[in-house]
């Protein structure tokens, strides 16, 4: 049968959709499940009691907002999470710059839905904020990026986010679970407060190990290939290939994953379906997000541990 590159496209968005479930993820919905139940259960008996939370942290690319994108996603016949409806018991919005509790709180009230009047001061538009939690019956509020709330805050200042979030969750009137976001930074404010800290169920997506992960990252690879129906080269089964691979993306799970997609996508596109993805795939996807010449590509240079794949445009030291 001819392939059609509407086949193709159809083949690379599925890929693209594809979350691959890991311990973190597995930690996140475990603790999301109970704090639901435990929700549900306390309306049904009309018991307001102190609403608790999660904290995810995790550098840049290692699929935090992804993981509570599919977490929502997954659970979506669990809670109402239209924006649109009257009731919706889900919201989530990323921390406006600047950080200041009065910019979140107007943010949020746009994100439920309330017109923001700009000559409020930061406590009454979060006394706003709870009443409209209430009327949207809004069991949690996810606050993405959230470790900028603790950026260029004096001591004296953290502790008034720290308040303000703990009011939240601790409102007799309407309680909500926060769920927050970020970067490690963000554990500065978490530990500000140990009444805090204790109402928030840890979950860190830590670092790829260039040794203990070679196993679970040539598996993702092969569930990839599985999904795509694309065969792999040997090149891209091996332990060496797979340090590459982290290193290439920072040892951050999710960029791993997105270089990876990205290269069956590239394989894909250029040789359809009887496609054998090989290392190569790879190198031009990094050459293709960082123009870098061979000699600084982790997929093609001999001693990569070397590059520093944070930068972009680099040639060596010298303007080529």
């Amino acid at each position: 049968m001819t392939t059609t590159n509407d086949e193709i496209r159809k083949t690379i968005q599925y890929l693209r959709s594809t979350y691959l479930v890991t311990p973190s993820y597995q930690k996140l919905e475990t603790h999301f499940h109970s704090l639901l139940e435990q929700r549900r259960a306390d309306m049904a008996d009309g018991i307001m009691n102190n609403a608790r939370g999660i904290v995810v942290v995790g550098q840049s690319g290692s699929g935090k907002t992804t993981a509570i994108r599919e977490l929502i996603r997954k659970n979506k016949s669990l809670l109402k999470t239209d924006t649109m409806q009257d009731h919706c018991e889900f919201f989530g919005l990323q921390v406006p710059s600047p950080a200041t509790m009065k910019f979140v709180g107007a943010a949020t009230l746009r994100a439920l839905g309330y017109p923001y009047s700009g000559d409020k001061q930061g406590p009454a538009i979060w006394d706003q904020v709870k009443v409209q939690l209430k009327l949207r019956q809004t069991c949690f509020l996810h606050l993405d990026e959230a470790q900028d709330l603790a950026r260029y805050q004096t001591d004296k200042e953290r502790q008034s986010v720290v308040n303000t979030l703990k009011s939240v969750m601790e409102n007799s009137y309407w309680p909500t679970g926060l769920i927050l976001s970020g970067m490690p930074d963000l554990k500065k404010i978490v530990n500000q407060d140990p009444q805090l800290s204790r109402r928030l169920y840890p979950v860190e997506i830590g670092r790829l190990h260039a040794i203990r992960d070679v196993t679970p990252v040539l598996g993702t690879i092969q569930q990839y290939a599985k999904r795509a129906k694309v065969e792999t080269q040997s090149s891209v089964r091996n332990e060496v290939f797979a340090q590459r691979l982290m290193h290439a993306a920072g040892y951050e799970f999710g960029l791993m994953a997105e270089i990876t997609v990205q290269a069956f996508a590239k394989a894909l596109l250029s040789e359809g379906f009887d496609a054998k993805l090989g290392i190569r795939h790879f190198a031009d996807v990094y050459y293709d997000r960082s123009s870098a010449i061979d000699a600084l590509n982790p997929f093609i240079a001999e001693d990569f541990a070397r590059i520093d794949t944070r930068k972009i445009f680099e040639f060596d030291g010298a303007d080529k």
